[in-house]
């Protein structure tokens, strides 16, 4: 046991670091793959794009479960802190208050900048940590958890939540959005210091060429049905209710439409009892999830919550057309009747018209798809983390004196200090 309570079990160290390092980067995140949801893959994207870029990155994340820890291969330096399964979706965990930890690990490896991904209770603790030891923080705002709490019955919650975040981010050098909007939204909140980054989508994984007939078979459809898809956590904060109206108006309208809904949540076992012909494929991932994509025939996006939406773009790299509300990345990206539809937020009773008259013409629809694919060919990721990094250097400046710093990472422990 440490003096400051921390067990070697408890803090492990895994250190790879990269040749010809520009920057020491300490990446905090509370969820990170195999976990699948949108935070993760993009943190794994700049985490991995950081340090094929010759920077020596410190990623520190809640450990996760031994059968995730087995997957994972790591190349780089990561420290693995304690965490808690987060309610109501066990197979994701947050990390717990360790400031104490932090300090003493960067007080000996001291990063030139520290990225704080999530604001949970190890996001709070590495803001505190580095703050106490001044050096340079910046952040990401990822998920709207203010708007979350109006759909699980704490509205009343939103102020008081919008009130820490603007806390968090404000005692940073810099926050990152993926939009415009949003950084128009938060600047309107009191947010200093935000600036866009754009999300990247991998258009060779996301592809039309994964279309799989054998794979629509087992959905029990033929070349002729249609086919609605919607990817994500099966949860309040996703709109699913609008969803299946939705696809109940495309059936009404003498449309054969099946439903195919890819991810898992607590809404899992209403969904089907509601909809007891439709597909739940549970969580996909990699040319799985590519092959889900590519063989429906239409994304139905009807979420209000994301700050972005990896999905969306995933759909339309995959030759999908995207009906979504005028929002987020669907707002960034599609551009309609061209190459998506697009339904003024909250008309919920248009985008349910939307949705009806769209499958009427399917030649449409192909075409679509067809512009959506091509309207997010330049989204490579390399450019998007390139961009970043020059967000990082810019906040870095001032401090330039840091970059030619003889300290080290330590070399390969086994434990932490």
């Amino acid at each position: 046991m440490t003096t400051d309570g921390w067990s070697a079990a408890e803090l492990e160290i895994e250190d790879f670091p990269a040749r010809n390092r520009a920057l020491r980067i300490a990446f905090v995140t509370e969820t990170y793959p195999p976990e699948v949801n949108g935070v993760a893959m993009t943190a794994a994207r700049f985490v991995e794009g950081l340090h094929a870029r010759n920077h020596d990155v410190q990623l520190i994340r809640p450990r996760q479960s031994a059968a995730q820890e087995v997957e994972r291969q790591p190349r780089f330096h990561e420290v693995l802190l304690r965490g808690v399964p987060v309610p109501r979706y066990p197979h994701l965990r947050m990390g717990l208050p360790s400031k104490r930890a932090l300090v003493r690990m960067w007080s000996t490896r001291r990063p030139d900048l520290i990225h704080i991904a999530t604001e949970g209770p190890l996001g709070w603790s590495a803001l505190q940590a580095g703050r106490h030891l001044r050096i340079p923080v910046t952040s990401d705002f990822r998920t709207n958890f203010h708007a979350y709490s109006e759909h699980y019955g704490a509205g009343w919650l939103r102020k008081p939540i919008m009130a820490y975040l603007r806390h968090f981010h404000n005692a940073t050098r810099r926050t990152f959005v993926p939009t415009e909007a949003l950084s128009v939204e938060l600047e309107r909140q009191g947010f200093r210091g935000v600036s866009v980054v754009a999300r990247g989508v991998d258009t060779a994984r996301f592809s039309p060429t994964r279309r799989d007939r054998e794979l629509r078979a087992s959905w029990g459809v033929g070349d002729d049905t249609l086919v609605a898809i919607c990817v994500g956590r099966l949860a309040a904060e996703k709109n699913l209710e609008l969803l299946v109206r939705s696809v109940e108006a495309i059936q009404a309208d003498g449309v054969g439409c099946k439903l195919v809904l890819v991810g898992d949540g607590p809404l899992r076992k209403s969904l089907s009892a509601r909809c007891p012909r439709a597909v739940f494929a549970g969580q996909r991932c990699g040319s799985d999830l590519a092959a889900h994509y590519a063989s429906a025939d239409l994304f139905i996006f009807p979420s209000l919550t994301e700050t972005f939406g990896n999905v969306v773009t995933e759909a339309m790299a995959s030759g999908l057309p995207v009906l979504a509300f005028d929002h987020a990345a669907a707002a960034t990206l599609i551009r309609p009747p061209a190459n998506g539809l697009l339904v003024r937020p909250g008309d919920e009773e248009g985008f349910v018209a939307r949705a009806a008259a769209a499958v009427r013409d399917r030649a449409q629809l192909v075409a679509m798809g067809a512009a959506a694919r091509q309207s997010v060919q330049s989204l490579e990721w390399g450019k998007i983390v390139q961009r970043f990094e020059e967000g990082l250097m810019e906040v870095l400046q001032p401090e330039s004196r840091l970059l030619s710093s003889s300290v080290e990472w330590a070399r390969s422990p086994a434990v932490a200090p």
